[in-house]
């Protein structure tokens, strides 16, 4: 039977997910178990739709194939590439605020994070008027290519992207074999363990060692962009409370605020606000950004719903820096009673909104969502 390794490798990822130390109720489990699907999903995805000698650009990680605590303002691409060989990615600028580029000498296990061999962003292309551009590389070593369009407006214009080996360009895979499905169902397995292994492990490295309900200054994230700062920390609040995060408004091009779950997923940021960028985030008078993090509505602009994760994770990015970021820029973090949130916000009447236009809001990130995915 060609797919038993598959199906072993689904049932040994089921019982790491049904196992995992973190789950306290039912919709932990339940949560885990759409993840392993999700998970299933991008694993076989990877393995069947993929060629050595003829790569094409795949998303690993999305709305529905969660990993990584993946960014909700973030559309992902990857490739493995291999050593000697040219390849070329051709594309088309689109209005998105940041297109970075790394190659990764490996990929993310739960013992290892990858080097960066090289981490760069649009800006060190020679992108045409018309908004092409080019880019040629020759790996020395096997690597794995990533390719991240970010967007700080949700309305913004995604580009395109294509990648090809010159050696094959042109020519077409051999036809299938026996001995490659065979290999594809036991690839797909072995990924499929391996990427739960790694993200419930992950966190622990970088997460867990932070005091709860705080959150670090910013710092180059860890494996080597270029030009990203990220803020993180976890969290655990009881029903009554609220997190009131406050930092300055940035000079950065992109900033982004999310919430993840303890499978270190974002949580649904389509129907949910439980993201929030640049555009989307409410600056006060003061020139200083309010969010509250709560699972009960406090009425305000910049809630962020945990929906019903008591403990979860908190992060900021800011990407397509030109300074180096310090605790000023960085968020300050205060528990409140969520009965007191109106004395707690200093612009309170400010920041209040009501249900109908909370409910704009919701169906604007979803038809944002929709086009960005579509487009």
């Amino acid at each position: 039977m060609y797919a038993q390794p598959l199906v072993d490798a689904i049932a040994e990822a089921e019982r790491l997910v049904r196992e995992a130390p973190h789950i306290e109720s039912e919709a932990d489990l339940l949560e885990g178990l759409q993840y392993l699907a999700g998970g299933i999903s991008a694993c076989t995805h990877i393995a069947f739709d993929y060629d050595r000698d003829h790569p094409f650009l795949l998303s690993g990680t999305g709305p529905f194939n969660k990993m990584g605590l993946d960014n909700p303002d973030t559309l992902y691409f990857g490739t493995r590439v291999q050593a000697g060989h040219e390849y070329v990615v051709t594309g088309t600028r689109g209005t998105t605020t940041d297109l970075s580029f790394q190659m990764l000498g490996g990929e993310y296990t739960d013992r290892d994070v990858p080097d960066s061999e090289t981490a760069f962003d649009d800006r060190a292309l020679d992108i045409a008027e018309d908004g092409t551009f080019e880019w040629r590389v020759t790996p020395k070593a096997p690597a794995q290519l990533v390719i991240r369009e970010v967007y700080n407006d949700w309305s913004a214009r995604r580009g395109t992207l294509a990648i090809a080996r010159t050696d094959t360009a042109g020519t077409a895979p051999p036809a299938l074999t026996r001995a490659l499905i065979e290999k594809r169902y036991a690839t797909a397995g072995k990924q499929l363990v391996q990427r739960i292994k790694t993200w419930l492990q992950f966190p622990q490295w970088f997460y867990m060692n932070i005091p709860v309900n705080t959150m670090v200054a910013p710092r180059l994230t860890p494996g080597g962009l270029a030009t990203q700062y990220s803020s993180a920390g976890h969290y655990d609040l009881k029903p009554d409370q609220a997190m009131l995060i406050t930092l300055p408004v940035t000079d950065a091009p992109y900033l982004g605020f999310q919430l993840g779950s303890l499978w270190y997923i974002s949580l649904d940021y389509i129907n949910h606000q439980t993201s929030l960028n640049g555009t989307q985030a409410q600056a006060d008078p003061d020139g200083k950004i309010r969010i509250v993090v709560s699972d009960e509505n406090p009425g305000v602009t910049n809630w962020v719903e945990t929906l019903g994760h008591a403990k979860g994770f908190v992060q900021f990015r800011w990407q397509r820096v030109s300074r180096e970021l310090t605790e000023a820029d960085g968020p300050t973090v205060e528990l409140v009673d969520l009965a007191k949130i109106e004395t707690a916000l200093p612009y309170y009447e400010h920041n209040k909104i009501s249900q109908e236009e909370w409910r704009q809001r919701i169906a604007l990130r979803q038809k944002q969502i929709a086009n960005r995915m579509l487009g």
